[in-house]
């Protein structure tokens, strides 16, 4: 039971979470050459590790896309309830990705780090700019994504956000580096930002899979939809009680069951409506939501009774 309305905004949200995907490859493609140019102008391991990064990004970024892009697909006989957990699968990878990366870039930053003597850092100058450039770019594609993710509940938009986010601190950690190496000759500061740089991109990759995670193992909904739904059922007109909540994330969707209990002699056609109608409004009220209800009849004859 789908409501004509809700088609634009399902149309309306694919195109703004392939919007998202675009941009996020576009930038990440930019970065990459910008930031391979400083590095082979600078030698700065801590530019090194922001390309890496970067790199990582663009193969994440556009498995992201095609797995928007897959998500989007109708349900069909093989895939009944749709083909949104393919977004979920993406965001493990990007997980996995991106730990790798935060564990190779440790271990070359603290190799560094406790080397004889400071490894050089040269023509500053062009990398700061590049940095620079780099954080305008990253920002305004994170301010995107998350008024995307925030409008669509999309896990793989989130997901690209949040590590982009990420990438904010450690650039601007890149531009400390190279700023102390340029006005002071503190080297070795280089290798510091790396090695943090590494820490919170582990910390970003664990939040990642671990949302990932759940949902592929058929996490229930948050607690607030879990409330959103009750207070709804709880004042819907014609239903005697409700029990049975179930619900569990596929990626951006959220799938909702409930028993819904009816007066039993009321006919089968007002039992529908009400029913009906109480869909409805959990799929207008909880975005990207498929809800299926159960009708019980409660009352003399049907033996059940009521839940007060």
């Amino acid at each position: 039971m789908k409501t004509v309305a809700a088609i634009p905004d399902s149309r309306h949200s694919r195109r703004l979470n392939l919007s998202a995907g675009v941009a996020s490859v576009a930038v990440a493609v930019t970065l990459v050459v910008l930031k391979l140019w400083a590095l082979v102008m600078t030698g700065a391991l801590s530019v090194a590790a922001s390309l890496a990064d970067n790199a990582l990004d663009v193969m994440v970024s556009v498995a992201a896309l095609a797995a928007i892009g897959y998500a989007t697909r109708p349900a069909d006989e093989d895939h009944t309830f749709g083909h949104t957990s393919a977004e979920d699968l993406a965001a493990l990878l990007q997980s996995a990705l991106v730990l790798i990366s935060a564990g190779m870039i440790g271990v070359l930053a603290a190799l560094r780090l406790f080397a004889a003597e400071p490894a050089p850092v040269q023509a500053e100058g062009w990398g700061i700019a590049v940095m620079a450039v780099s954080v305008v770019l990253t920002g305004a594609l994170v301010l995107w994504q998350r008024h995307v993710a925030k409008a669509t509940g999309n896990r793989v938009v989130a997901a690209d956000s949040l590590h982009y986010l990420g990438d904010l601190l450690p650039t601007l950690g890149v531009l400390v580096a190279l700023g102390a190496s340029s006005l002071w000759g503190l080297a070795r500061v280089d290798s510091v930002i790396a090695l943090l740089a590494a820490l919170w991109l582990a910390r970003s990759g664990a939040s990642i899979g671990r949302g990932a995670w759940d949902a592929l193992m058929d996490h229930a909904a948050p607690p607030e939809v879990l409330d959103q739904v009750h207070a709804i059922a709880n004042d819907w007109p014609g239903l005697k009680g409700h029990h049975d909540l179930r619900t569990r994330m596929a990626g951006s969707r959220t799938f909702i069951g409930l028993h819904v209990e009816l007066d039993g002699e009321m006919s089968l056609n007002e039992a529908h409506r009400i029913a009906d109608g109480l869909e409805h409004k959990l799929e207008s009220m909880i975005p990207d939501s498929d809800v299926i209800i159960h009708l019980d009849p409660v009352g003399p004859g049907s033996g059940r009774v009521a839940r007060g």
